[in-house]
């Protein structure tokens, strides 16, 4: 029975470079909307680090930061690290279209695990939790954090499931 190069290669790759793709396409318009629309979610950090939209309790707000200058900064290191991880989101889905599964697998991790490290640790934990976001009704943006980083998460372990490749008779 005659199969497909695609079957004898297995499904796997393809799939794993499309979802790697679908998240370098979604950082990638993150970082272009941020450089070109700066002031919209410059406000939103600034709020958010300010803690100025939280319940105010006086046990939490010593940890606000409102230097505009130490929020600005913030932003734009949010921004860089947001174009860094679209850059080698790319990378590796342009290494899973040469078929070079060990590179793409290996940077496709790096730039799941900054893309994951972003939306976790920096808007849920230290966002959310440190400075209080989950309290605002208008600067809260665990939902979307959220489903980035399941996202995200979803496709690193797709990324790391066993592929045929490595079996001869596949």
């Amino acid at each position: 029975m005659a199969t497909s190069s695609t079957s004898r290669r297995g499904a796997l790759p393809l799939a794993t470079a499309l979802l790697t793709a679908s998240v370098a396409l979604y950082m990638a318009l993150v970082a272009f909307g941020n450089i070109t629309d700066f002031g919209t979610n410059q406000q939103f950090v600034r709020h958010v680090l300010a803690m100025d939209t939280t319940f105010k309790d006086e046990d939490l707000m010593w940890r606000a930061v409102t230097s505009t200058g130490l929020q600005d900064t913030a932003y734009v290191l949010i921004i860089v690290w947001e174009t860094v991880a679209a850059l080698v989101l790319i990378y590796g889905t342009w290494l899973w279209a040469r078929r070079d599964q060990q590179q793409a697998r290996r940077m496709s991790t790096y730039g799941l695990l900054m893309v994951l490290l972003l939306f976790g640790a920096g808007f849920i934990a230290i966002g959310g939790e440190w400075f209080s976001m989950w309290q605002s009704k208008s600067w809260n943006g665990l939902d979307a954090a959220t489903r980035v980083f399941l996202f995200s998460g979803l496709v690193l372990i797709v990324n790391h499931l066993p592929s045929r490749q490595s079996d001869p008779a596949a």
